[in-house]
């Protein structure tokens, strides 16, 4: 079985998730609206550009997580889904891991937000599994820290290769999209590499090595 990695932000989402939950909490009044509205947008412009210091966005991301109980952030989360995600999901997306599916790939989906965020969207676009920067958690309370690697950039071939370990899976006829030059080191390793939507820098990477470009918006 051949595996199909799929990014998720702007690539399978017409959005980011982990930008529009910051924006979820603004609107929600659980955090300080302007000063968090400000460093949400300045993050989001870093990735953008490639300049994130991923340690610093993570250590503002996963605060908030540290205010609730697992309870009450499911709760907080079935609204984020229905306000800001099933909208963003792209058809063509869902088609594309259908496609795999019917292959018999196995379908993942990697991406640097945290599993908080992400492990009910891949649980809606149903992938057979989820490769994601992992929140600290001890006594069932979020610790606003992180669990080993996060899963970006070069961390997300650190997290596939304990992945690929541990499940016995390999990249021989591998796929991967993505919208990211971020996520070039990753593209540069699969078999198969497709530029969804890409960014600039991603679209000349594509167009000099010849990977195919689509788009997964309607």
């Amino acid at each position: 079985m051949a595996l199909a990695l799929f990014d998720l932000d702007n690539t399978l989402l017409a959005a980011d998730s982990d930008y529009l939950w910051g924006q979820f909490l603004v609107e929600k009044g659980l955090v300080d609206a302007e000063t968090y509205d400000q460093a949400n947008k300045r993050f989001y412009a870093e990735y953008k550009q490639g300049t994130l210091d991923i340690h610093e966005f993570l250590a503002f991301s996963l605060q908030p997580l540290t205010r609730y109980s697992i309870d009450e952030l499911a709760e907080l989360h079935d609204q984020f889904m229905q306000k800001h995600i099933i909208s963003a999901m792209t058809r063509k997306g869902s088609e594309h891991i259908r496609m795999h599916k019917d292959r018999g790939d196995v379908t993942v989906i990697i991406t640097a937000t945290n599993r908080f965020v992400t492990g009910p969207i891949a649980d809606a676009f149903g992938v057979d599994d989820l490769i994601a920067t992992e929140p600290e958690i001890i006594d069932g309370r979020y610790t606003g820290k992180v669990a080993g690697e996060p899963c970006f950039q070069h961390g997300k071939i650190i997290k596939l290769d304990a992945w690929l370990q541990d499940t016995d899976h390999d990249l021989a006829g591998s796929t991967f999209y993505s919208d990211s030059h971020n996520d070039i080191p990753l593209l540069e390793k699969v078999s198969t590499a497709i530029a969804v939507d890409p960014d600039d820098q991603l679209r000349d990477k594509a167009i000099e090595r010849n990977w195919d470009i689509l788009s997964f918006r309607d």
